[in-house]
């Protein structure tokens, strides 16, 4: 059974320490919706397990949410229907009661991801999506230059692609997501070619990982950023990326059918 925080979040991150402003910086980006919706495919009924504040919940039809956290269901808009307090390792439905099911951005933060993900496959009688990062490619962000505690971490905490896939058996397939130049759902990378977002503390905040440094890796992130930005030196390495329309890094698509 997952373990939970104060305010029932399960896995690793207390979101009621650091979920405040969630639902401003992780907006639902439409074309990685689309990626997200092509993987459902004609699903009626969809499961979000980990379903936080409802991001992407619009590239399904029916959607059940799943959200152990209470400060995440507190910031869900009200035209997305309420969340069942509950987790991945312990889903409250029959067996094969859905369609599809969907997890974004969370496997990395459950307790049991391969007990999770078996709940997942039991109680989904088609395709199973995951949106996570392969942690094999974290690392090679340009965020490891100034901060490599945080991606340190990421690549820690992320599942590989192989347990994924072996954990809901089946057929599968594995595909790079790329993230647009403009991406409205604030992750790390989708900071590539703005890396002055990065400088806001409430950006960060909204990157659970940042949560496992202390201030001093913050504040020498932050001022080192700053230098190169200001005498030239991130450009003079990285500014291609402020042209690039789309990047390709870590975040990946894992489907995998019965």
């Amino acid at each position: 059974m997952a373990t939970r925080t104060q305010d029932g979040s399960a896995g690793d991150v207390d979101y009621g320490a650091i979920g405040a402003g969630y639902s401003s910086y992780r907006r639902p980006d439409a074309r990685i919706a689309r990626v997200i919706s092509k993987a459902l495919g004609a699903a009626q009924t969809v499961l979000n397990v980990g379903a936080g504040t409802g991001s992407y919940e619009n590239a399904a039809r029916t959607v059940t949410a799943v959200e152990p956290s209470q400060a995440m269901r507190d910031q869900r808009p009200d035209r997305l229907a309420r969340a069942i307090d509950a987790v991945a390792e312990d889903l409250p439905f029959e067996d094969g009661a859905f369609d599809a099911a969907m997890t974004l951005f969370s496997v990395h933060q459950w307790s049991d991801v391969r007990t999770g993900l078996r709940e997942m496959r039991r109680v989904t009688r088609g395709p199973v999506v995951i949106l996570t990062c392969d942690p094999a490619l974290v690392r090679d962000f340009w965020l490891y230059r100034y901060a490599p505690e945080v991606l340190d971490t990421e690549a820690r905490r992320y599942p590989s692609v192989e347990e994924l896939a072996a954990a809901l058996g089946g057929s599968g397939s594995v595909r790079s997501v790329p993230i647009p130049l403009d991406c409205t759902d604030g992750f790390n990378e989708a900071y590539y070619g703005r890396p002055e977002r990065l400088l806001e503390p409430e950006a960060r905040q909204a990157c659970s990982a940042w949560s496992f440094v202390d201030d001093s890796v913050r504040g020498r992130f932050a001022e080192n950023l700053r230098h190169d930005l200001r005498t030239g030196a991130w450009d003079a390495e990285f500014g291609h990326l402020r042209r690039r329309p789309a990047y390709e890094g870590s975040l990946v698509l894992v489907r995998a059918t019965p």
